[in-house]
């Protein structure tokens, strides 16, 4: 058996690659992506330019300094432009700009959705969690946490929780390290139940067999298919006996991806360099071959899906 679907991506999708190979088209069209993601955050309402300016006004060094590990080797695939950005996710410019990226990119998930877009995928998530997982999770990991927005959401969602936050960033980890302190609602994030890990997905050193939930919320479309089950696997060694694997993302078979315009797929792909390895990955057969039951999938979205499975 193979995770590795034997289909080739479509004729759009490999000329737009060939297109892409190009680099000035490649870096044309990174900057209209990102120029087009700015310019959709300012029409919904999200002040895109200055939160980023007051983000970028702050010192981090004493963030940066209390999450990094200055002794992690980043693999080969974190090292290469990504989301527009030439340096990837290595940087403060990407690090400042994920919470309203999100908020640009999930937009127009729903209907007239808006800024609420980001908040409403997030609770889709959650919901079929909720609706599936019969025993409340305790102990969390949240692999691929980024600025911690999906790190957030799990803890509140699961309030007697302790949710640790994995990433390859420092630079993110020191935003949602930041973003701990910081109100939510009418109180602080409780900083006891939330911890931040700079590691790599696939080589966590935290524990085996001391979780009840890893969650992957929007990462694996981001990464190449060796990576992605090489995460599977260290899922596995991490959960408890009865633990859960959950992992949301981008839908394959979803018609807004099949269907997408040449154009956007272009900007698209010159933003997400993995998509045709996540597109051609057969992943619930993947985590099957990593040591779980057959996972169930839910379509939370008109373009997104949610495999949940628990560890055989």
């Amino acid at each position: 058996m193979t995770a590795i679907r034997e289909t080739k991506p479509r004729l759009t999708s490999r000329i737009v690659s060939g297109i892409l190979s190009i680099p000035p088209v490649f870096n044309l069209a990174r900057v209209r992506a990102r120029n087009m993601m700015v310019k959709r955050a300012e029409s919904i309402g999200v002040p895109w330019t200055k939160i980023v300016a007051d983000l970028q006004e702050r010192d981090w060094s004493s963030e940066f300094e209390k999450v990094s590990n200055p002794n992690l080797e980043y693999p080969d695939y974190y090292l290469r432009p990504f989301h527009a950005y030439e340096e990837g996710n290595l940087g403060w410019e990407p690090a400042t700009e994920v919470e309203v990226a999100a908020y640009a990119v999930h937009a127009r998930i729903w209907k007239d959705a808006g800024k609420d877009g980001d908040r409403r995928l997030r609770e889709s998530y959650h919901d079929v969690l909720k609706a599936q997982i019969s025993t409340a999770p305790k102990d969390i990991v949240d692999l691929g946490c980024s600025v911690g927005m999906s790190t957030f959401a799990l803890q509140e969602t699961f309030p007697n929780s302790t949710v640790t936050g994995v990433d390859l960033s420092p630079y993110f980890l020191s935003v949602a390290e930041y973003q701990t302190g910081v109100a939510f609602g009418t109180r602080v994030r409780d900083r006891k139940n939330i911890h931040w890990l700079h590691a790599a997905a696939e080589s966590t050193g935290l524990p085996a067999a001391s979780y009840d939930l890893i969650s992957a919320c929007l990462l694996f479309h981001e990464l190449p298919q060796d990576a992605a089950i090489a995460i599977l696997q260290e899922a596995r060694r991490l959960l408890r006996p009865g633990g859960h694997l959950a992992i949301m993302d981008m839908n394959p078979r979803s018609e807004v991806h099949a269907k997408m315009p040449p154009y956007i797929l272009t900007l698209l792909k010159s933003t997400e360099p993995y998509l045709d390895q996540y597109f051609a990955l057969d992943l619930e057969n993947a985590i099957v071959q990593a040591g779980f039951k057959q996972p169930t999938l839910t379509c939370n979205s008109p373009r997104h899906r949610t495999l949940i499975a628990e560890a055989s």
